[in-house]
C-alpha cells in the first residue's frame, strides 16, 4: 500500500508533463499543416543541377497556394 503514495504523485507529474508537451505543441503550430510536408516530399526535384538547367531546376513549386 506505501507504492501508491509514489506511484499516484508520479502519475499526476506525468500527466501534467504529457499535457505541458501537447499544449506547447499546439501553441507553436505543429498541428497546422498536416498535408503539406506529404505534398513537398512527392514535389521535391531528384535531378542533379545542370549549368543550362540551373534557373528550371531551382524553381519550386509552392505547394500552400
Amino acid at each position: 500500500m506505501e507504492i501508491m503514495y509514489l506511484l499516484v504523485p508520479v502519475s499526476l507529474l506525468l500527466v501534467f508533463v504529457i499535457a505541458a508537451i501537447f499544449w506547447w505543441s499546439l501553441r507553436n503550430g505543429q498541428f497546422e499543416d498536416l498535408e503539406g510536408p506529404a505534398y513537398r516530399m512527392l514535389m521535391d526535384d531528384d535531378r542533379p543541377i545542370v549549368d543550362g538547367e540551373s534557373n528550371k531546376s531551382s524553381q519550386r513549386v509552392d505547394v500552400n497556394q
